[in-house]
């Protein structure tokens, strides 16, 4: 076997004993997860909540691609790629229909939160605001290399966040995480190889 190939069968093994675990665990968790919560603590986690959104991380990365005239080629890209994300999400919440902590009576959520999160599609596997910030993960990493640790710290956040509400389970954050970062990796490898969405932005623009 190729090192390369190596190297994916050990991430892939332990991604799958991840996913693996946290699925055994995840009712403990939420539960831990729940007896952590203070009032600063859950101001902080609501605000978080909201600010990923993905209509805020649409615009505030369109923003700062927007700022930079040689990264406006990525706009594009990045909007497929949350296009895409957005769709494989819902798709999957409607065949797993998974309840969501505080609808399966394992822990509590605020009204704010519920409200939002009661839609007869809107399910718990995978986490959506998970897969819309790490898809954005392999574009903010090559567009701004500065930057990408202080978004993967705010995508770890949001995603804490959701186990924190009582929104999701720690597996339906880990599954999103991947699923999103992946389908932004596979999206921007494509990108470079045929260069379809920047002749697409020069057609746009009349370059």
């Amino acid at each position: 076997m190729k090192k390369r190939d190596i190297e994916f069968a050990i991430i892939f093994i332990a991604v799958a004993l991840i996913i693996v675990t946290s699925f055994y665990w995840d009712n403990q968790i939420v539960k831990d997860i729940a007896l952590m919560r203070a009032e600063a603590l859950t101001v902080f986690f609501i605000a978080i909540a909201l600010a990923s959104s993905e209509g805020i991380i649409a615009v505030f990365l369109s923003v700062i691609l927007l700022w930079q005239y040689d990264k406006r080629k990525w706009i594009m890209p990045l909007w497929f790629t949350l296009a895409i994300s957005a769709i494989a999400g819902f798709f999957l919440k409607l065949m797993i229909k998974r309840e969501r902590p505080f609808q399966a009576e394992l822990v509590s959520t605020f009204d704010l939160l519920e409200k939002a999160n009661y839609s007869s599609w809107n399910f718990s596997f995978p986490s959506f605001q998970a897969m819309m910030v790490f898809c954005a993960v392999p574009i903010v990493s090559k567009n701004f290399p500065k930057f990408k640790y202080a978004w993967i710290l705010f995508a770890g956040l949001v995603a804490f966040s959701r186990v924190y509400l009582g929104l999701h389970f720690l597996s339906d954050v880990i599954v999103g995480g991947i699923i999103g970062y992946f389908i932004g990796l596979i999206i921007i490898n494509k990108e470079e190889e045929s260069h379809f969405w920047q002749k697409t932005y020069n057609k746009v623009i009349g370059v």
